[in-house]
């Protein structure tokens, strides 16, 4: 950290919020609360694989950058790969019954923009040296079940809140689609990430 700086860190977990405690020291403290709701201008607003739970991109992106002070910056890194075969096969297997039934038709559409728009955005909110690129983050997995392990700690999450009881058997239908299209490892899991900056002028 740098001397007199004021870092907040917010979360909306009370889980990440305990395992945050420990950090705590004078300068950096950490709120249970949403992204949207902060208050006040800072230097460098930063965000690293949090926008992708949030919606409405054109709405969020302009509501960050007010909280930027004149001659601060925004830093942006959010994960874009909804796209990705393992991804669209949770859509697929949650048309699917019962899921398709218990989930009341419900899939959960990725608000991430393409890094045109990012760029579009910060450009009409009056940003300058504007920075926006995709990077491909190359990971070779074991094979296709330790693919559907990956996506159960982030894209899954949202369909096993829902399905409760038929979580496990959402899983495995999952699991069958990734291993007809890997039959056998190692699987590369080419994981998009968007990242975009921006300075505001003084």
């Amino acid at each position: 950290m740098l001397p007199d700086s004021n870092v907040l860190g917010i979360d909306s977990s009370p889980e990440m919020m305990s395992k945050a405690e420990h950090l705590k020291r004078p300068g950096l403290r950490f709120e249970l609360g949403s992204i949207e709701t902060v208050q006040g201008e800072w230097d460098l607003v930063f965000s690293h694989a949090t926008l992708q739970w949030l919606d409405d991109h054109q709405e969020l992106v302009p509501q960050l950058w007010v909280r930027v002070r004149s001659g601060g910056q925004l830093a942006v890194q959010v994960p874009s790969n909804h796209r990705h075969p393992a991804h669209l096969a949770i859509i697929e297997t949650a048309m699917e019954e019962p899921f398709q039934t218990r989930l009341q038709r419900w899939t959960r559409t990725s608000p991430v923009l393409s890094i045109t728009e990012y760029a579009e955005i910060l450009y009409r909110n009056g940003a300058e040296d504007i920075t926006v690129f995709e990077k491909v983050y190359p990971h070779v997995l074991e094979n296709a079940d330790a693919l559907a392990d990956w996506t159960s700690g982030t894209a899954l999450v949202p369909y096993f809140e829902r399905l409760e009881d038929l979580r496990e058997s959402f899983l495995e239908s999952y699991k069958e689609k990734l291993r007809a299209r890997w039959k056998s490892g190692p699987v590369f899991y080419s994981f998009r990430r968007t990242l975009f900056a921006a300075t505001k002028t003084v």
